[in-house]
């Protein structure tokens, strides 16, 4: 049975491709007869004889077709961003040659090396294929290449920041949360360092440093961003937790999102965000834009939903989680913030 389905799609493929003048159409008859064969009853089974054998060979029969190799037909025929990028990610993962594989795991801390390199696989590629490259291939290839390592070295950068710890003795860190205090409560002086106090703004105990530890200093750099850069509405989302019905502890919610921002980071689940709305390598602060996104969004969220106390925060937390998740997975409603 198996022998008579893939013969039927390699005659209907060879059909089609015969009265096909396009390039990009081409490739979408390809990712069509892929998509079609995932869902069928096959399952897991196909999965991995089509990335351990049949692919190659599809890959191989279209170029014969097509004179164009996997890469040159994706970077034609898709658009700029996730579209493109996510298939030549894809690509280059399931490449048979280790030297493509590459691109999706090196991580170079230096701009001029990292560059370097970026040009250098593209040498490779026009070095290692007979096919006729079009003028615009280098210049859509490196983008797609910038985006996809640029992820991973955004990666390495959150997880460092994570994992360092929020220490009383380093002056950086004391002076990063006294001026997250600032910021929120301008007319307020703190009466000490260890205070009551800090629970104004969403703190469990008197030294916030001990709500840092899942998050580390990722969770602190996260809330000062948001409040140096959109202080009003930073102020505004604490006076809605400060509300005596519907509140809820600021700067908590503020690291479990930073979790959440995080988590989505590290899953992947970003990709098509970053890739649509970063024209090149995504940075830190780029993470941090999306925090203040989710911040200001869970307010709103928060509110509208009316929860009857905060011992329901870990289901809306869910339900606003399953929402976010949904928004990234439409590039028709990229997260923004609004204000």
């Amino acid at each position: 049975m198996l022998q008579r389905v893939l013969s039927f799609h390699f005659y209907s493929l060879a059909s089609l491709v015969q009265q096909c003048h396009s390039m990009h159409l081409v490739s979408r008859l390809y990712d069509s007869l892929i998509g079609k064969m995932n869902h069928t009853m096959f399952g897991s089974i196909w999965g991995y004889f089509y990335t351990s054998f049949l692919r190659y060979w599809l890959k191989w029969f279209i170029r014969q077709v097509t004179g164009k190799c996997e890469l040159q037909r994706i970077c034609a025929g898709y658009k700029p961003g996730a579209p493109r990028t996510t298939k030549a990610e894809y690509s280059l993962k399931n490449s048979k040659s280790k030297v493509n594989r590459d691109p999706t795991s090196v991580l170079l801390p230096f701009t001029v090396l990292f560059i370097f390199y970026i040009d250098y696989f593209i040498w490779y590629v026009l070095m290692t294929n007979v096919c006729l490259f079009g003028p615009r291939f280098k210049v859509n290839l490196k983008l797609c290449l910038l985006q996809i390592t640029g992820y991973r070295n955004l990666f390495t950068s959150v997880e460092e920041l994570r994992k360092e710890n929020f220490d009383s003795d380093k002056v950086q860190h004391e002076e990063m949360l006294l001026k997250l205090w600032d910021l929120l409560m301008p007319e307020v002086k703190l009466e000490s360092r260890v205070t009551k106090q800090w629970g104004d703004i969403g703190f469990q105990g008197d030294d916030p440093k001990t709500d840092f530890r899942g998050m580390g200093m990722l969770g602190l750099t996260n809330l000062v961003f948001f409040s140096e850069n959109y202080t009003e509405e930073a102020r505004q989302v604490l006076s809605h937790a400060n509300h005596p019905k519907l509140g809820y502890s600021y700067a908590i919610v503020g690291i479990n999102l930073t979790e959440m921002a995080y988590s989505l980071l590290k899953s992947g689940a970003l990709k098509p965000h970053f890739y649509n709305t970063v024209s090149g390598r995504p940075q830190l602060q780029h993470l941090h834009q999306l925090f203040c996104y989710l911040v200001y969004k869970f307010d709103k969220f928060w509110v509208e939903e009316e929860p009857e106390s905060i011992m329901e925060f870990n289901h809306y937390r869910e339900k606003f989680h399953d929402n976010i998740k949904i928004q990234l997975r439409d590039p028709c409603r990229r997260p923004h913030h609004d204000g």
